[in-house]
């Protein structure tokens, strides 16, 4: 995934991400884009910063785009239940970690970085945690 950085994928999940708000009533779109930027270019200077070989901007936003799936299931969830109860509380924590952690993995493995996954993982989670806040209000 980190040499053919697909484009395609991650566009199709931030679609799916607002059409699913967008069922729950939600009309998000300029949101998830603009967070997703945002996120996306924090997390592309960070891990330059932190690696030894430097990572590409479609690499950043391919995983970040394709390790969002776990929030558009939670989004879909929103859909028949609703997320501010005890159920709802332990859905998003469970999607936060479920992409921090998978994202975090693959930058990790891709870059070399052993051992540093937890310093990756939390500005990963930080960026998720905003999507998921816009779930779940």
């Amino acid at each position: 995934m980190m040499q053919d950085t697909d484009l395609a994928g991650p566009l199709v999940f931030c679609l799916a991400f607002g059409g699913s708000l967008m069922l729950c009533g939600k009309l998000q779109f300029g949101y998830i884009y603009g967070i997703g930027v945002v996120g996306c270019m924090a997390m592309y200077f960070l891990l330059n910063m932190m690696s030894l070989t430097g990572v590409s901007v479609g690499c950043v936003v391919s995983v970040l785009g394709y390790c969002l799936l776990p929030m558009v299931i939670l989004s879909s969830s929103a859909v028949l239940l609703s997320l501010k109860g005890m159920i709802g509380i332990v859905l998003t924590v469970l999607a936060v970690v479920w992409c921090s952690f998978s994202s975090s993995k693959l930058f990790v493995s891709a870059l070399s970085m052993e051992n540093q996954q937890p310093l990756v993982a939390y500005p990963c989670g930080l960026v998720y945690g905003v999507f998921a806040l816009l779930t779940v209000f």
